[in-house]
């Protein structure tokens, strides 16, 4: 079965007052609850508003893309369905728990992984 990753960009949820964001917690929390019973959830969470760092092929270390001058994740579901619909359904779900848009790409499937 295809497995899509469902997310958003970093700073998607700043237009969110602080005091909303117990509200925003349980409802997105409340979809991750209902795909864990469907039996289509994998794996997710939001990311740390931070500098990547990244790793070269020779094993180097450099500084990443800062959020502020680049768009990078800032949370990310990953959901196994049988079809691009499905997934674009719970996406809108996402969407309306986090209340901010969603990106939905399929996952390649690789049979080592």
């Amino acid at each position: 079965m295809p497995r899509y990753l469902i997310s958003f960009d970093d700073g998607s949820m700043d237009h969110i007052p602080e005091e909303d964001l117990p509200a925003v917690d349980a409802s997105a929390h409340a979809v991750v609850r209902d795909a864990k019973a469907a039996g289509v959830w994998i794996f997710g969470g939001g990311l740390q508003r931070q500098q990547a760092s990244i790793v070269a092929t020779d094993g180097n270390l450099t500084a990443g893309p800062v959020p502020e001058t680049k768009a990078v994740i800032g949370g990310f579901s990953i959901i196994e369905v049988a079809s691009r619909e499905e997934a674009l359904a719970w996406a809108a779900r996402i969407a309306k728990g986090c209340r901010c848009p969603q990106e939905v790409r399929e996952i390649l499937f690789d049979p080592e992984s």
